[in-house]
């Protein structure tokens, strides 16, 4: 795999990354809840600061942490057993059908996947969330929760990293994480910047079944794409040696 296609697959991953809505729906309701008990812009601020340096942050450990192991696994053999990237399609295709499936539950609103009490952990959270740490905290905790979804995005793009040079692997780490951060990145800046989260929470519930197939059909054509790539066309390769 070359330097571009490496860097296409960590791109593609990091934004399907960014489609998913739990920590957008924590910033939301953190938001509101601090704009309820009128509290001082500068205030907000530093919350909406805190809570986004969290996700970040949980964000750069997951992929580091994933990177390594992978880097443990197979430093021996020196190459990716195709076995292990079809298992990985396998896991992109899988939870493709499982966003377009019950990503959102069938009713009004932008209400996730999630259970209940684990929405409901969140939402007491974010009222009792009243200093920068606290956001900070709950930022790590909102990235953890949707681990079931981006998993499969942090481990195509962990394979991907531990296949490049170590100055590149630090490249592509800070991409995937910025990269992933995009649509938080975006409701964060609206929210600083003075629009109404009725406004916005509007947007949301109005195009959550586009984001919703957006996310679906991105890990459907990463799932493919990295299939052919490195399962059909090692397989060929292997082939026409013999």
């Amino acid at each position: 795999m070359n330097t571009l296609d490496a860097f296409i697959i960590i791109g593609v991953a990091a934004l399907i990354h960014a489609s998913f809505q739990l920590s957008v729906s924590v910033l939301t309701l953190l938001s509101g809840h601090a704009i309820g008990a009128k509290r001082s812009h500068t205030k907000l601020l530093r919350l909406i600061c805190g809570f986004l340096t969290g996700v970040g942050v949980m964000t750069l450990l997951l992929i580091s942490f994933t990177s390594l192991l992978f880097t443990s696994l197979f430093h021996s053999s020196g190459e990716i057993p195709p076995l292990v990237w079809a298992m990985t399609c396998g896991l992109l295709l899988g939870l493709s059908v499982a966003v377009w499936s019950f990503y959102y539950r069938r009713e009004k609103g932008t209400s996730l996947w999630l259970p209940r009490s684990l929405a409901n952990y969140l939402s007491e959270r974010t009222k009792a969330t009243h200093r920068s740490a606290e956001a900070f905290g709950l930022g790590l905790t909102s990235v953890v929760a949707e681990l079931l979804f981006i998993i499969a995005p942090i481990v195509v793009s962990s394979l991907v990293l531990i296949q490049l040079s170590p100055e590149l692997q630090l490249l592509g780490i800070a991409a995937y994480t910025a990269i992933s951060l995009l649509s938080l990145g975006i409701v964060s800046a609206l929210i600083g910047s003075g629009h109404k989260l009725s406004r916005i929470q509007k947007w949301r519930e109005d195009n959550k079944h586009f984001l919703q197939f957006v996310a679906g059909s991105g890990l459907m054509v990463l799932g493919f794409y990295t299939y052919v790539e490195q399962v059909v066309a090692v397989a060929a390769s292997a082939y026409g040696a013999k």
